[in-house]
């Protein structure tokens, strides 16, 4: 696939995950996922609390419960539960992973991901780039 073509591709898939992250209950962040190989969606996920939780995310002071699930760990998740493999898919995702599921996103096989915004803490990012993880920032405006 040409460049210009897998850029097209790629900003649609991420716009997708931006609106599956309106799906989210959470308040401060609603941060969507999608698990792409061979030009198909594999899994999705967004960031919320574990079945049978209730679907509140922040605590009364505002801040995320300790047991909300990322977007990425949910899609992740989701696919393990399927008959599907990420071994060399591309995660779309709306905010860069933060370091604990950077470690499931490359025990995954995920080879690529593409997020939208950075988040604060840059080691998830910088453990994907070590790990040999192709890594693209793809801000909705370009």
């Amino acid at each position: 696939m040409t460049e210009k073509k897998q850029l097209k591709y790629d900003k649609a898939y991420l716009k997708m995950a931006k609106e599956w992250g309106k799906l989210s209950h959470c308040k401060r962040k609603q941060v969507g996922a999608l698990i792409v190989k061979d030009r198909m969606i594999i899994s999705d996920g967004f960031n919320g609390t574990p079945s049978g939780f209730d679907n509140c995310c922040e605590d009364e002071d505002g801040l995320t419960k300790w047991e909300v699930l990322h977007a990425e760990a949910n899609a992740i998740l989701k696919v393990a539960a399927s008959t599907q493999s990420a071994n060399n898919a591309t995660l779309y995702i709306t905010l860069s992973p933060c370091n604990q599921c950077s470690k499931l996103i490359h025990q995954a096989g995920i080879k690529r991901v593409v997020y939208a915004n950075s988040y604060r803490d840059t080691t998830g990012i910088n453990f994907l780039e070590k790990a040999g993880v192709e890594i693209m920032h793809l801000p909705y405006d370009s």
